[in-house]
């Protein structure tokens, strides 16, 4: 192994239940989830050469992975196939109260439109508003805004 596959490895090695938290926000679906991680990383490696490091690379890897999965879930639409809502496992199922609010917040998350729900999955993932700003192509101020909002649908809306 040469030493970029060796960098390489070691990044998605750092930054793989990122790119997994992001396929999640647009297929329950096991094995979708697994094709949308294979072509996200098919694209980070495309894209490897490229990255200057002029932002974090966390940062660079979540606009690949969310890039990546908008792109196939609007091909996908294009050609009339709509990606599975449904799972067969339940991750929560047996265990504490915490978990199961947890569960809860994630389906209302689930209930929000595709970009609203990179936003606030961002922030779960404590990236700050910079952060979130770059990789959805906004201004900090509007990731206040559209956080803000995001806040207070989730609050208003029924299990």
């Amino acid at each position: 192994m040469d030493i970029k596959e060796l960098e390489f490895t070691k990044m998605v090695e750092r930054h793989k239940s990122t790119i997994y938290t992001v396929c999640l926000m647009f297929s329950k679906d096991r094995d979708e989830v697994d094709d949308l991680f294979q072509e996200v990383l098919v694209k980070l490696w495309k894209g490897y050469d490229d990255f200057r490091g002029e932002s974090d690379a966390r940062t660079w890897v979540f606009r690949i992975a969310m890039n990546c999965c908008l792109n196939l879930q609007k091909k996908r639409k294009r050609e009339g196939q709509h990606l599975p809502l449904s799972i067969d496992i339940d991750p929560f199922e047996g265990i504490s109260d915490r978990s199961l609010q947890t569960k809860r917040l994630y389906d209302r998350i689930n209930g929000l439109g595709l970009i609203d729900r990179a936003i606030i999955l961002l922030w779960l993932e404590g990236m700050s508003y910079e952060e979130i700003g770059a990789i959805i192509g906004i201004s900090v101020k509007n990731v206040s805004f559209q956080l803000h909002r995001i806040k207070e649908e989730l609050k208003q809306m029924n299990n």
